[in-house]
């Protein structure tokens, strides 16, 4: 069986859109795309003025060789974001499919199901936010054609153990793509799942150059899949779906020189971390700080909207997910600069008057 079978059929069958850069490339005179024939005042030599490489080839060829897999096995588009629209558009025929997700976790999973009106079947995390991988496989039916796992998770920074991702992945072949969102694995002890993607067609995972690498203003994310995944999903996707200076950029990340600059900046966040976990729970209505292996900590308080105005007041804005199960009393606390995260802990320090 092909993992393209749990694709939907008129996917399959389509005929994609053809690009005026797809069908000819070469040449010195362009004049097959009615792009303008002026670079635009302050291009630097960017060549804006025409449109991108759909799969621009030197980004991909960095990204594959970050990640360890071939170029076939890699889509880059706009952030995470997109391949996760993408999978759910390809793989679940409205009214009919599903996927499942264990909340409390990422909210576009579940954004992108309803958008194309699939199924969302729940399997919430177990105790202390572990995957229950029991309980997972136990739900999925033949509707469920996605099982989405985020590890670290978001919002609690629980990784999964590697055993049980591919425990999942063999449990779930012919049945489902189990798709592994591994936005934060950078700052995470444990690596990739990625070099199991040649063992199982039916996995996928998620990478972005948000956070570790800091462009998250840059918008540039990764699916590495099988190459009949890669393949499916090129047939849907927008024609040009990478900026010039969003390509730019990420190249200049991926040199020799960024990725030392994003592996200091990832100790730092360890580092800061470490400080954060053991700090954090001596301070006056600080319940509880979560284990996190991602750049962020969930902490619970005797009153998180208390503490959520009172550090809004001093000018600083973590997030809310007070609304997520069982994090009614949580707030979640990127790591920032150490000055930053200084003042985070002066403001909890203070007493209500």
């Amino acid at each position: 069986m092909s993992v393209l079978d749990l694709a939907r059929p008129e996917i399959r069958a389509m005929q994609p859109y053809s690009s005026a850069r797809m069908e000819a490339s070469g040449g010195e005179v362009l004049l097959n795309a009615n792009e303008s024939a002026w670079a635009p005042m302050g291009d630097h030599n960017l060549g804006c003025n025409r449109y991108p490489e759909p799969q621009p080839a030197a980004l991909v060829d960095a990204l594959a060789a970050r990640y360890g897999v071939r170029c076939e096995q890699l889509l880059v588009g706009r952030g995470s974001d997109e391949a996760i629209d993408l999978l759910v558009r390809a793989f679940c025929r409205a009214g009919r499919d599903a996927i499942l997700i264990q909340p409390p976790t990422f909210g576009m999973y579940a954004v992108c199901a309803r958008v194309q009106d699939a199924g969302i079947v729940e399997v919430p995390l177990a105790a202390g936010f572990s995957l229950d991988a029991d309980a997972v496989l136990a739900a999925v039916s033949p509707a469920v054609k996605l099982v989405f796992i985020c590890t670290p998770n978001n919002p609690t920074g629980q990784p999964v153990p590697r055993a049980e991702v591919e425990r999942l992945a063999q449990a779930l072949a012919g049945r489902a793509l189990l798709v592994v969102d591994e936005a934060y694995v950078e700052f995470a002890d444990q690596g990739s799942v990625a070099d199991l993607i040649d063992r199982y067609d039916n996995l996928a995972v998620l990478r972005t150059l948000s956070k570790a690498w800091a462009l998250a203003g840059v918008r540039i994310g990764s699916l590495l899949a099988n190459a009949e995944v890669i393949a499916l999903l090129r047939r849907i996707m927008a024609p040009y779906p990478l900026p010039l200076p969003s390509v730019d950029a990420a190249l200049l990340a991926l040199s020799g020189w960024g990725q030392a600059n994003a592996r200091a900046q990832v100790e730092v966040v360890r580092a800061e971390r470490r400080r954060m976990q053991a700090t954090l729970p001596a301070l006056p209505g600080v319940r509880a700080v979560l284990p996190s292996q991602a750049n962020f900590l969930a902490v619970r308080f005797d009153d998180a909207g208390a503490a959520y105005r009172r550090l809004l007041a001093a000018g600083i804005v973590v997030r809310d997910v007070r609304r997520y199960p069982n994090l009614g009393d949580a707030l979640r606390i990127t790591i920032g600069t150490p000055a930053e995260n200084d003042r985070v802990l002066a403001v909890l320090q203070e007493t209500t008057p």
